[in-house]
């Protein structure tokens, strides 16, 4: 494990593109791996069991590239397997819940915070202990927004279809007095123009992905593995048919995806 191995990354898809695309903008040097488990998505509606067990299998692969950094680019897979990686993996496990809790802890100031997930991150209670953890007196509103991840890939992130969505998920939540409101899933930073409007002015939204990748950049200083010098890169890998994973991943990174590698067999 030096300075010179890869960053790993994965995701059950496509949605941890927004957390390398903040990776790759915080740690222009670094080499990053992603692995898009597409054949297996999504992991929210899936048991914890069945996601720590794709988890393990996810890392394991990304370990036998030679990496010096996982990121467990999924919220569903941070809430409940988080632990089982660490124990597993000889290299630090950075997670996308605790960045965030950690941020919107700091942001609120009248200690009534927001998190929005896909169902098995909101039924984990995840962000609700790690707030809590933190900050034991905020008062904590949940809400599971599973439809958001369709809209997100499918590319409806404004207009009628997509606003009616997000103002029946989010309606209650405008009106509990919330000033902080955790995007509790990678797909959502797609979404954040019109949840931030939807929410109004007062309400801070806190990005997973972007606070992710300042603790990424600051456990690599801190264990002196920072990449320092040349040009960054990325390499794609996917559990499924490429094609759509590289359509609708552009949306989700930015920029285009010229390739990506078919994996077969995870286990």
């Amino acid at each position: 494990m030096g300075a010179g191995d890869a960053i790993g990354i994965f995701d059950s898809g496509v949605g941890g593109l927004t957390v390398l695309h903040a990776l790759a903008e915080a740690l222009p040097a670094e080499r990053l791996f992603y692995l898009g488990d597409a054949g297996r998505h999504p992991y929210g509606t899936k048991s914890g069991e069945t996601v720590a067990r794709y988890s393990l299998e996810n890392a394991e692969f990304l370990l036998e590239k030679g990496i010096k950094l996982l990121v467990v680019a999924c919220n569903t897979a941070s809430a409940v397997a988080l632990d089982a990686l660490r124990e597993r993996c000889a290299v630090p496990v950075v997670g996308v819940i605790e960045p965030g809790a950690r941020a919107a802890a700091a942001r609120t100031r009248n200690q009534r915070v927001g998190v929005i997930g896909t169902d098995a991150t909101i039924a984990s209670g995840a962000y609700t202990h790690a707030l809590r953890a933190l900050r034991p007196g905020l008062e904590i509103y949940t809400r599971p927004c599973p439809l958001l991840v369709p809209l997100a890939e499918e590319g409806w992130v404004e207009g009628p279809i997509a606003r009616g969505v997000v103002e029946t998920y989010l309606g209650t939540l405008r009106h509990s007095g919330i000033d902080t409101l955790v995007l509790g899933c990678t797909h959502y930073p797609l979404l954040k123009p019109l949840i931030a409007e939807v929410m109004g002015e007062g309400v801070v939204l806190i990005d997973s992905a972007e606070e992710t990748a300042r603790d990424v950049a600051a456990e690599l200083a801190a264990r002196g593995l920072g990449r320092r010098d040349g040009a960054g890169s990325a390499s794609f890998f996917v559990t499924d048919v490429p094609d759509r994973f590289i359509r609708i991943g552009a949306r989700f990174l930015g920029t285009r995806i010229d390739s990506a590698v078919r994996i077969d067999r995870l286990a």
